[in-house]
């Protein structure tokens, strides 16, 4: 709809809003998460009956429904606010995908129907990623950029909740729209959705002298590294790596904008000064 028609961000959250209903509703949600220091948390111990349909009731399950409905958003935004390079979002759901894949066929995990469904999403975005990638022939606009999102959203969850790899493999990406959202919000005063800007983490790979190319694969290269991690680390381990990935944003982001302020103020450079 907004691809055909431009609709308004106020328009365009509706139908994010009631694709993730129909998960929820079809009852796939986030019933537990696993503490990593020791212990299981669980969502469901809250429910208020809604209906009675057959003879059978209906729960609105209060923290496991809300929960599953802001990580479904967060990571459709997510997906749709880094769609700004050719193939970006394309290739970090590929790796995302084949994780998930690898991960599942661990004899520990065990799910062989979440590992099918995993490499067929894999196989789509990879080619599409083939016509994407730079200098990109087609492209995923506001539908392919927040299905994405979407299907990877759901994938973690009916994989065992497996939030955490979801979090590492996207992890830069999330912290990236994280600190444009707080921006806009409280530095710019301004709705976190309603405008463009050139302040992403991608477009300041390109600012610093990256080429399209060199920020998609340096980015990609990030969430490998990290996505790896999810098949060979546990508990603690993932709770440490994650606080690393955290730890790596910071510091890219000043190194990146340390490097751009000096390429600025180099003799003979005559381009607009920085805008934070």
């Amino acid at each position: 709809m907004d691809d055909k028609y431009g609709l308004k961000p106020s328009k365009q959250i509706i139908w994010p809003i009631l694709a993730c209903l129909v998960v929820i509703v079809s009852g796939i949600g986030i019933t537990y998460i696993t503490n990593p220091l020791g212990g299981t948390l669980y969502l469901d111990t809250v429910k208020i009956k809604i209906l009675e349909a057959g003879g059978l009731p209906y729960y609105f399950t209060l923290f496991a429904d809300l929960f599953a409905l802001i990580w479904l958003m967060g990571m459709m935004y997510t997906t749709k606010l880094l769609d700004g390079l050719d193939g970006l979002v394309s290739g970090m759901t590929t790796i995302a995908c084949f994780v998930v894949f690898f991960l599942s066929l661990n004899k520990e995990v065990a799910q062989p129907e979440t590992a099918l469904l995993a490499i067929i999403l894999a196989g789509a975005s990879f080619g599409f990623l083939v016509f994407n990638f730079y200098p990109a022939k087609i492209f995923l606009g506001e539908g392919g950029s927040l299905w994405l999102g979407f299907m990877l959203g759901v994938l973690s969850i009916i994989s065992g909740a497996k939030i955490a790899t979801t979090l590492l493999i996207m992890g830069i990406a999330i912290l990236d729209v994280i600190w444009v959202i707080v921006r806009r919000l409280f530095f710019e005063q301004k709705s976190p959705f309603g405008t463009a800007d050139r302040k992403h983490l991608h477009f300041r790979l390109l600012d610093v002298g990256l080429s399209h190319r060199q920020a998609v694969l340096f980015l990609w290269f990030l969430s490998l590294c990290f996505g790896l991690t999810a098949l060979f680390f546990k508990g603690t381990q993932k709770l440490i790596t994650l606080i690393v990935l955290a730890a790596v944003m910071i510091i890219l982001a000043i190194i990146l904008v340390l490097v751009y302020k000096n390429k600025k103020r180099a003799p003979g450079n005559t381009g607009a000064p920085f805008d934070r």
